[in-house]
């Protein structure tokens, strides 16, 4: 089966342009006629007209957007196949242009809207098919699409306080290894010469600074090599299931940061489930789906011992009390939630409740890093301009007697 890119008009003249899968020219030719298409030209897909190779990333925003569109037309009755016409005919973004107009092409062909974005796992996330098939399922599709553009919305904004946060840490470290490596490349040998009229009386910080300067340059390749093969590594380790196990266990046990990592891990456990249970998939099904976008190995394989003891008939607040990774008021929460019928209302509270703790915390992460990194770059460059001065300070105090 090959891929062929067609240009056509409909009976309105409207243009038309997409990709149908077929044995030969032919095929496609009889498909576009039997839609009463006017045909301009069909060719055969070249390898980067594909999927993938061309135009800018898809973005959380982009997927945002559709979905929101795509809920409003649904919504005011446009068919699906007109729908995606129209939202790929808007799409800036050409390599979500080109997935927009093979999913009309889809289903045209008789595939169903879920079963189309299945064919496009690394757009569509399990999630969001699961919920697409659910809305269809319920016939609910307007509503389901309008609650995953806020699902997807709160995550996306939820990600981008955390690296906004981390931003400004990022950029001072930065800073403070370029000011170190140019005082020890440029500057501390120029003192060399000023330093050697001491003789062997240099002071002891004096002298390891010097060391320092004069093999810098030497072991920077070395150093280099070594961060790439630890990283390296290091990427290996975390593939595995044992080592993202116990890299996701490590990260909750950090001091300020690990609170933070469950917090965020709570809030998209409660949203995300919250919005599954609300949109009417089964409540195994919806903690599968969780488990994998938790974004942390601990509370995944927490949530599938949850999975397993539903089965036998258990609440889901009790075998979340035992995996002891949840906070004790998320564990009463649900109970309260389970036992009053009104699961989903109290995971949105919990959600909404931590989302408004991560932002005090990104906010208190900042006022607690600033002042240590203004330390710790004043800590450097301090210990640099006093190993600089000390022997000045002793030439002095020599020319002085």
């Amino acid at each position: 089966m090959a891929k062929f890119k067609y240009a056509a008009k409909d009976q309105k003249g409207r243009s038309l342009t997409g990709v149908l899968e077929a044995e030969n020219q032919n095929v496609v030719v009889e498909e576009l006629r039997r839609r009463q298409l006017t045909i301009i030209s069909v060719k055969e897909a070249r390898k980067e007209d594909k999927g993938g190779s061309f135009g800018k990333k898809i973005s959380s925003d982009d997927l945002v957007v559709f979905s929101r569109q795509l809920a409003t037309m649904v919504n005011s009755g446009i068919p699906l196949v007109q729908s995606l016409d129209i939202l790929g005919e808007q799409m800036e973004n050409k390599e979500f242009r080109h997935i927009i107009l093979t999913l009309r092409d889809d289903i045209q062909t008789g595939l169903s809207l879920s079963s189309a974005f299945s064919k496009h796992p690394k757009v569509f996330s399990e999630l969001y098919i699961s919920m697409v098939k659910a809305g269809e399922t319920s016939g609910m599709l307007d509503e389901i699409l309008d609650r995953l553009a806020i699902l997807l919305e709160k995550t996306n904004n939820l990600k981008k306080k955390i690296s906004a946060a981390m931003v400004y840490p990022m950029v001072v470290f930065s800073m403070a290894v370029i000011i170190t490596s140019g005082l020890l490349i440029f500057v501390i040998p120029k003192f060399r010469e000023i330093f050697g009229m001491l003789g062997n009386q240099l002071p002891l910080p004096t002298v390891i600074l010097l060391a320092i300067s004069d093999n810098f340059i030497k072991v920077i390749p070395a150093l280099i090599v070594l961060i790439v093969i630890l990283a390296f590594l290091f990427g290996r380790y975390v593939k595995t299931t044992k080592g993202r196990y116990n890299v996701d266990s490590l990260q909750l046990k950090i001091p300020v940061f690990g609170k933070m990592i469950q917090m965020v891990a709570v809030s998209r456990f409660s949203r995300t489930l919250s919005t599954l249970v609300k949109s009417g998939v089964s409540i195994l099904t919806a903690l599968e789906i969780v488990a994998k976008t938790t974004g942390n190995k601990v509370i995944e394989l927490a949530l599938d011992k949850v999975r397993a003891n539903i089965r036998e008939g258990k609440t889901i607040a009790a075998p979340l009390a035992e995996a002891k990774v949840f906070p004790p008021m998320v564990v009463r929460m649900i109970s309260v939630g389970e036992q009053s019928g009104e699961l989903e209302k109290m995971l949105s509270k919990i959600s909404d409740f931590y989302d408004e703790q991560v932002d005090i915390a990104v906010s208190g992460l900042s006022s607690v890093i600033e002042p240590i990194i203004i330390v710790f770059l004043g800590g450097v460059v301090g210990s640099i301009v006093l190993a600089i001065f000390l022997p000045i300070l002793k030439m002095s105090s020599m020319l002085g007697k």
